[in-house]
Parts: C-alpha cells; structure tokens; sequence
C-alpha cells in the first residue's frame, strides 16, 4: 500500500498529452517533473531549473521495475533530489559511471561553480569592450585603470577554461560505460 503523501490532480490535457510525454522524454525527466516544473514557473514559485538537464545520452528508454529496501529507497531519491535529477537519470548516471554522481560529488555545486565562472568571463568581456571603447577614442588616462586586469587576463581566462573543462568531464559518462 502506497503511503505517499504527495499531492495529486488530474488534468484534461486536451490534445496536449503527446507533446508533454515527448517532451518529458526529450529531456528524460519524468512527466510530473516536467509539469510541476511548468506550473512552479506560470505561478512564479522557485523551481529547480537544473532538475531537466542531463549529461547523459538520449535513446530509446524501457521501463525498469526494480525492488529496493525502503532505506535505499529513501537514499535514491535522497540522491536524486541533491542532483537536481529524477530518479530514473539519477540511477542512470550511476550506472553510465559519470563522475560527480559515483564520487558523492554535489552535481548542483559543480554547475554553480560553472555558472559562477561563466559570469566572471561575462564580467572579463565586458571590460575589453570597454577597454577597446575607450582606446579607440585616445582616451588613454581612463584606459590604465583596466591595467591590472589585462596583466591577468590570461591567467583568469586559464583558470575559467580549466574549471568548465573539469565539471563538463565530471557530468559525462566514463568511457568504460559508453
């Protein structure tokens, strides 16, 4: 007996249910994620936007009924959640071997590292645009306050190259399972 105290409607689609399923399937969540994903966003609630990104790749899914304690049941989903996965890409990570799901890592941390990143180059780009504004107009006194960054700009532009490069290959399958 199903004890879930999960909160249920049932909705006429009209028409609608073949896209949504193909959707879900596209980005290999399941429908209900994929809905309240939609509903949280129409109502303005916060909803993790991350929980539809996969690394792994797409092809035809069957479905697996698997029997587990309720303890490993608890600590799948425990995983899944923190992975900002369903539970079904969250197994499947595990299996294909991608690196920040088998070594505990937070796959939420490591995209928040990467979009940290991506902004500091946002910010890094920014500057030259500026930078190259101000010089194409002789304005050379104001330019030498960007000094400093262009002495690091290399070293920044390394490090970011570096960390994108890291978490991209910690969220892909490991070869052995390819």
């Amino acid at each position: 007996m199903n004890t879930s105290s999960h909160d249920f409607i049932t909705v006429d689609m009209r028409g609608l249910k073949a896209a949504l399923v193909a959707r879900a399937q596209a980005e290999r969540v399941s429908v209900s994620l994929l809905v309240r994903s939609a509903v949280a966003a129409y109502l303005g609630l916060s909803a993790d936007a991350d929980q539809s990104l996969t690394t792994l790749p797409t092809s035809p899914t069957v479905k697996l009924s698997i029997r587990l304690t309720q303890a490993e049941a608890q600590q799948l989903a425990a995983g899944a959640r923190t992975a900002g996965l369903s539970r079904g890409a969250y197994l499947s990570g595990l299996v294909a071997g991608v690196p920040v799901l088998t070594a505990g890592a937070s796959r939420v941390d490591h995209l928040a590292a990467l979009h940290a990143s991506n902004a500091e180059l946002s910010t890094l780009s920014r500057n030259i645009h500026q930078l190259t504004a101000l010089l194409s107009q002789v304005n050379v006194k104001p330019a030498q306050q960007y000094r400093v960054m262009l002495d690091t700009l290399s070293g920044d532009v390394r490090r970011h190259l570096m960390l994108a490069s890291r978490v991209l290959a910690d969220m892909q399958p490991s070869r052995r399972s390819v």
